[in-house]
């Protein structure tokens, strides 16, 4: 009987490209990869540390696993497992913690394990931090998440990412390309491009995030890619201008802002104006007047005032994002942000991410509701709830329609009828 491994990831779609890879590795070596719920021989988490509440999460689940299945090796990686190694290490049930140095080592030092015992720890630096680890993931039957860069040379004021990740690294786009193509062969029809830093593609290639895309475009069988993410100083025209032309990349875009006043993002070490973030976004809706665009947003950095706050949400209601992904400011351990004065009370912090949330709530209601009434091309996945399935358009709208399983991972065109009050839109399959 096969051995059985199990994975539990936090955080980014980059951590999901990886563990996917890990899971792989396992897969065709033997093991039977099981769901997070299921006894296992070994569990494999990839952990996050971009708040207080990812460690957190991270040790809860530790200690679930071992009090459901003591004998079960267990086995971190991540950015917690970079930042904190020994902390991970002391607690009980651990077996091996591996930097982000070594994660692409993982199933080969976990068969070196002979048994449970005190945890053996992989740890580094954060300047010795150079490997790149190639991943993509293949669990979902629509799309695959494509790990293209890794690092940040950036070092914003309130953020482990550089500490935990490393400098800002890549590999060449031929490389990139052939495992697009894998992608491709395993019958996925979207392609999510990631990374940390992902618009700084080509610092140790000496290429460009728009060469990539180029390239990306030509590779045949790829129906749709997206970016993830990417930094809005780096979000040039020529990049706007790709995507406004090609057929594949679609109008959906993820620029984190993370506040719409100038003196707090001076604060955070930003590297732009809310004037420039406003024209950068102008330039996207001239482009694509249909785009989608999902905006990150921190509540309550030290030194945000109400007067601050007040010119944030204006700044966000008048540019009219698509949807807002907005977080509490979380104290990170060795950042300058912990040193700033005129700290903001977490009950302040958290008043102020509701404000946000409603006001999300309105921007991505009145996006979805412009939509209503068209036909467009929506790309259908395979989970049914309550009779209906559901999938996006191009420019990130869920649509939900009669569960018909001939539909999973198909592209097809769907009359938009009438918009439901969590933003879901019904629609009506065209033959």
């Amino acid at each position: 009987m096969s051995k059985k491994v199990n994975f539990h990831t936090l955080g980014c779609k980059l951590n999901f490209s990886e563990s996917s890879t890990i899971a792989r590795q396992f897969e065709d070596g033997g093991f039977e990869r099981v769901s997070p719920t299921e006894p296992a021989d070994i569990c494999i988490i990839n952990s996050c540390s971009v708040t207080e509440h990812a460690d957190k999460k991270c040790r809860n689940i530790i200690r679930k696993l071992h009090r459901r299945n003591p004998d079960a090796i267990i086995a971190v990686t991540g950015c917690y497992a970079q930042l904190k190694p020994y902390e991970i290490a002391a607690i009980e049930g651990v077996d091996i913690v591996l930097s982000n140095n070594n994660k692409g080592e993982t199933y080969q030092r976990v068969l070196e394990l002979q048994s449970k015992g005190r945890a053996k720890v992989y740890s580094c630096e954060t300047d010795q931090i150079i490997n790149f680890f190639s991943a993509f993931s293949s669990g979902d039957r629509t799309r695959a998440f494509l790990k293209v860069q890794d690092g940040c040379d950036y070092c914003c004021s309130y953020c482990t990412i550089h500490n935990a990740r490393g400098s800002s690294r890549n590999i060449p786009i031929a490389e990139v390309v052939k495992q697009a193509e894998q992608i491709v062969a395993l019958g996925q029809k979207e392609i999510v491009i990631t990374g940390v830093n992902t618009g700084d593609f080509g610092r140790t290639t000496g290429e460009s995030f728009a060469d990539l895309l180029r390239a990306l475009d030509r590779v045949e069988g790829v129906e749709r890619y997206r970016i993830s993410s990417i930094e809005p100083n780096l979000l040039t025209d020529e990049i706007i201008d790709i995507c406004a032309r090609s057929y594949k990349f679609q109008h959906h875009f993820h620029i984190p802002i993370q506040c719409g006043s100038n003196k707090i993002l001076a604060l955070m070490r930003r590297r732009y104006t809310v004037e420039r973030f406003a024209e950068r976004i102008a330039a996207v809706k001239k482009a694509m007047p249909d785009a989608f665009i999902g905006i990150d947003v921190i509540t309550g950095f030290p030194g945000e005032s109400d007067a601050d706050f007040a010119d944030s949400k204006r700044f966000l209601e008048g540019i009219k994002p698509a949807f807002l992904h907005i977080f509490p400011f979380s104290e990170r351990a060795n950042t300058p942000a912990v040193d700033m004065p005129n700290k903001v009370q977490s009950s302040v912090s958290t008043a102020r991410v509701k404000e946000l949330e409603e006001l999300s709530d309105k921007l991505h209601y009145d996006f979805c509701s412009r939509a209503v009434g068209n036909t467009t091309k929506v790309l259908f996945e395979s989970t049914e709830r309550g009779g209906f399935m559901t999938g996006f358009t191009g420019n990130y709208i869920k649509v939900k329609v009669p569960y018909n399983r001939k539909y999973i991972n198909q592209i097809v065109d769907v009359a938009l009828l009438k918009i439901e009050p969590n933003c879901d839109v019904l629609g009506q399959i065209v033959e």
